[in-house]
């Protein structure tokens, strides 16, 4: 080979770059975080009164003491009273269900698990009923001392009850043992499913329909002064959460890795317990029972983005909150003037999405 010619070398393909887990989530959460303000803002216009998104931007900000120009008395009072606490406590409620969700997945290491499981919602349903029907015979100083907040302390009261009783009866030598939580929490929830079931039996026609409207959830009893009280407690477990991730990051190896790795287990199962019952117990006490958003959605951010808790906690609370919101907005709309049950929405909705997702794992497992 002539000495000025050189061998020719195969041309490589330059390495692919892959976007970093931190950039990638950042992304992730801030174009949700940007869809939630769209979805915000949008919504709030539409309904019986349509309200036009440059009129809402501008009632908004004169709240703030930027004016841009003169408004509409009908349009401020409707969107300030009526739609905009509907729909920040439907973020709220959202976010807390579905963020709660991805936490006791995290917990349990199963991602079919959710709130219910330890007996969150059976708790709230059981107690509601129990005020619907017995409201007159026993609960009689209970309605005249907190008046339209009677069912909703009833129900949270019921969702704590059940749960601090599934946490204690699977403890054993100072230790909760999270296999048999899981057990207690089938027991206890059949148990409060058999003892609604006999207290239905005995409702009058009135009290069946009370029954089942509150069972299939809604949003239409939102107020400033309802936002004002349930606020403070949606908002804590919301910020104190993701506060979780790594623990539960390491909790997906076992509990003695988890320990090796300086995780306080027992402190992060309490954690997890309490920041859930909390959250998901005031959004049952204040919109009833909501199905398959705390299941569904922390699957579709794993599908997006991993399991890696740091970005499915927060992803999980903001599509939470975009998801409820839209079909808050469907609940109201679709048969106006009168509102379909907003659980109506989610599980219509949300039951064939998880199927999707099942049948979709499924076939790449056997692939």
């Amino acid at each position: 080979m002539p000495a000025n010619v050189t061998a020719e070398r195969p041309v490589q393909a330059p390495p692919r770059v892959q976007t970093p887990p931190a950039a990638k989530g950042r992304w992730l959460t801030g174009g949700l975080a940007i869809g939630l303000l769209i979805t915000m803002i949008c919504s709030v216009g539409i309904g019986a009164l349509a309200i036009p998104v440059a009129d809402v931007v501008a009632i908004l900000l004169k709240q703030i003491g930027l004016e841009t120009g003169p408004v509409d008395a009908q349009q401020e009072t409707i969107l300030l009273v009526i739609r905009l606490p509907r729909i920040l406590l439907g973020v709220l409620v959202g976010a807390v269900l579905s963020m709660a969700g991805a936490s006791i997945q995290g917990l349990f290491r199963n991602p079919l698990a959710d709130p219910g499981l330890i007996g969150i919602s059976s708790g709230a349903s059981l107690m509601a009923v129990v005020m619907i029907v017995l409201q007159v015979k026993l609960f009689t100083g209970l309605s005249a001392l907190s008046g339209l907040y009677a069912l909703s302390l009833a129900a949270f009261a019921g969702a704590v009850g059940t749960t601090l009783l599934v946490y204690f009866l699977s403890r054993q030598g100072g230790r909760t043992i999270v296999s048999t939580m899981l057990l207690v929490g089938i027991a206890v929830n059949v148990l409060c499913e058999a003892c609604r079931g006999l207290l239905v039996y005995m409702a009058d026609d009135a009290q069946l329909r009370a029954i089942s409207f509150w069972s299939l959830g809604s949003l239409g009893g939102a107020t400033r002064e309802v936002l004002q009280v349930a606020g403070p407690f949606l908002l804590a477990p919301l910020l104190l959460m993701p506060r979780l991730s790594r623990s539960l990051n390491a909790f997906t190896l076992g509990e003695s890795q988890a320990g090796h790795l300086g995780v306080n287990v027992g402190r992060l199962k309490g954690s997890v317990i309490l920041l859930t019952t909390l959250g998901v117990g005031v959004a049952v006490a204040v919109s009833g029972m909501i199905g398959f958003v705390g299941l569904v959605v922390p699957h579709l951010i794993r599908q997006m983005a991993g399991a890696d808790n740091r970005l499915v906690l927060p992803a999980s609370g903001l599509l939470g909150a975009i998801i409820l919101t839209l079909a808050d907005l469907v609940a109201r709309t679709l048969v106006a003037p009168a509102e379909l049950p907003i659980g109506i929405i989610t599980g219509l909705a949300g039951a064939p999405v998880f199927l999707y997702i099942l049948l979709k794992n499924r076939s790449q497992t056997h692939a």
